[in-house]
């Protein structure tokens, strides 16, 4: 079969990748191919470049993740089990990966057709095909009576991932307020996720995805958000925050590790290597602020910030921006890479700061990064960006003694500390915003 772009052919594909369909379970030894689609595409318009890079980047990392689960299922099911909980779920999110390709290069030249014949992958190696009885009765004995914690202790964190917080030294520094400075603040109180809305999506990083996020989210605000919401969907919804806010607010849950969840055998759960049983936040506040330099402006509905790097583990801190703490302590001391340990009575307290300067154009960006930035340490935005009010989440719970909780996220990031990160869409209306920036700025708190 052949790609076609623009009534022409491409790069023939492999007919080995439509056997995907028939693969039976694998068992050591195995390795998932795929088609190679960088290779085969035409010539992508330099306008598009930036975004299908992006895209082509993630093809390779849902490989990658796909890769964690079949070693994670090495042993388990029959024939059949392998492509409902690995290839298939990977097909899926090839596709529609495949069709954002073509999306972007049909702005700028022809569409290329038939991308989605790349989207089904095999398996391949000396494994393929094979059942471990042994790796598969070494499992269910890992797993049996252990409510999660096994599959904990090999997928993460560690006992290095924690520390006592009142071993920490002090850390925290204040930024000055300068004259003029934007003082007051605006609250939503939008509850703690007692309603249970959580789904593994993200509709800002992978919209129109099942299981986009490969960890579970805790919600609160707009009462129906998936990886298929649209600015129009979001506008209908009703929302948990009591003055009529209908941001989507959303997180990774924390879990327990000494229990086992519902969703011990789900996508984005257990699945997936997010074990135990999912924390509902104590206490939960989402307070907006202003800058230390000056007035803010409203920010546009629809606005969509990502803050913190799921994948820190992989890309770097650049982009971390994960707060822990402990109840008592947050003025003294804040942390980044490891998870603290709370005195007696004392709970653990997640908190994100948000990006707080706009481009003053843009909703989001192909990076769903560089239409927003951090002030510097001084509060200053960066040339050519505005201030806009500060999201500050704050969240606590009560978890179980010892090295036992943890942060949900991809397999591949062993569910470190630093990959905590927060996702937000601004969906209040235009008035709702307005009186939030003139609570800011007159100095005043509202909510």
């Amino acid at each position: 079969m052949a790609l076609v772009v623009g009534g022409g052919s491409a790069a023939l594909i492999n007919a080995a990748a439509n056997a995907a369909n028939s693969s039976p379970g694998a068992g050591a030894g195995t390795a998932i191919s795929c088609p190679d689609v960088k290779g085969s595409l035409p010539a992508v318009p330099s306008q598009a470049q930036a975004e299908i890079d992006r895209d082509l980047r993630l093809l390779q990392t849902q490989i990658d993740e796909a890769t964690q689960r079949l070693a994670a299922a090495q042993g388990q099911g029959g024939t059949g089990f392998v492509n409902n909980s690995v290839l298939g779920p990977l097909k899926d999110k090839r596709t529609a990966t495949l069709d954002r390709i073509a999306t972007a290069t049909g702005r700028n030249a022809a569409r290329p057709q038939g991308l989605d014949a790349f989207a089904a992958c095999t398996l391949s190696g000396s494994g393929a095909g094979q059942q471990s009885g042994a790796s598969a009765s070494a499992s269910a004995s890992a797993s049996a009576g252990s409510g999660g914690s096994a599959a904990a202790a090999a997928n993460g964190p560690s006992p290095d991932d924690f520390v006592d917080i009142t071993k920490v030294q002090p850390n925290v520094k204040k930024v000055r307020n300068q004259t003029g400075a934007s003082t007051g603040t605006f609250a939503s109180r939008c509850g703690v996720n007692k309603e249970g809305q959580h789904n593994s999506d993200n509709v800002i990083v992978a919209p129109g995805v099942v299981d986009g996020a490969h960890h579970v989210h805790d919600y609160v605000g707009n009462k129906q958000v998936d990886g298929n919401s649209t600015n129009e969907s979001l506008a209908a919804q009703g929302t948990t925050c009591t003055n009529g806010d209908q941001s989507a607010y959303y997180w990774p849950v924390l879990r327990d590790l000494t229990k086992q969840g519902p969703d011990a055998g789900a996508q984005g759960g257990g699945a997936e290597g997010n074990v135990g049983a999912i924390l509902v936040p104590r206490t939960s506040s989402i307070v907006f602020a202003g800058s230390p330099t000056g007035k803010v402006v409203a920010m546009p509905r629809f606005l969509r910030i990502i803050t913190g790097d799921a994948k820190a583990v992989t890309n770097g801190t650049a982009n971390a921006n994960a707060h822990w703490s402990c109840t008592g302590f947050e003025n003294k001391v804040q942390l980044t890479d490891k998870y603290p340990l709370c005195p007696s009575g004392s709970k653990v307290v997640r908190s994100f700061a948000f990006q707080s300067c706009w481009d003053g154009v843009n909703t989001d960006s192909a990076n769903h990064r560089d239409h927003v930035a951090f002030a510097d340490a001084s509060g200053n935005c960066p040339s050519g960006f505005k201030a806009i009010p500060q999201l500050t989440a704050r969240l606590t719970y009560s978890v179980p003694a010892g090295t036992t909780y943890a942060v949900d996220g991809f397999q591949d990031q062993q569910h470190k500390a630093i990959t905590d990160h927060d996702d937000f869409i601004n969906a209040m209306t235009d008035q709702l915003m307005a009186q939030a920036v003139d609570c800011i700025n007159s100095g005043r708190r509202c909510g």
